[in-house]
């Protein structure tokens, strides 16, 4: 699976494409999370610094609103039972992105903040294409 993506459900009224996804490696690594701490979630703010990172949380730490996008929803289940997983981002950050399709990755490293996977020697990081809409 490292080198495989998982395409998260349109979540985005009138869209019909995937806005997000997950390399095989974040998949693992979330599975393994999950494992640790239960369902998840990832919020993307836009603030500076680690603050452009996605951040994974407890499923429902982060508190959502109105000034937040649900951008995709993943299932990362490795077997019978669904793990879902939802992906939002800041809607001023989304003005910014949204011409862009974005890969959650994994790189080595300590990032800062409240990201669960801090203390395993690994953080997230997107991955930016702009999207191709047809004409």
């Amino acid at each position: 699976m490292p080198h495989t993506r998982l395409e998260a459900a349109v979540t985005l009224p009138g869209e019909d494409f995937s806005r997000v996804a997950l390399t095989g490696e974040a998949v693992q690594l979330l599975r393994m999370l999950w494992g640790q701490h239960g369902p998840l979630m990832f919020h993307q703010s836009g603030g500076c610094c680690d603050g452009s990172s996605p951040m994974c949380y407890p499923a429902g730490d982060f508190i959502t609103a109105e000034a937040d996008v649900l951008l995709g929803l993943f299932d990362i289940a490795d077997g019978v039972e669904p793990k879902p997983l939802e992906f939002w981002m800041s809607r001023e950050q989304f003005n910014y992105w949204s011409h862009t399709h974005l890969t959650v990755d994994v790189v080595q490293g300590r990032g800062s903040g409240f990201s669960v996977e801090a203390p395993e020697g690994r953080r997230f990081l997107i991955r930016s294409t702009l999207m191709d809409w047809p004409s």
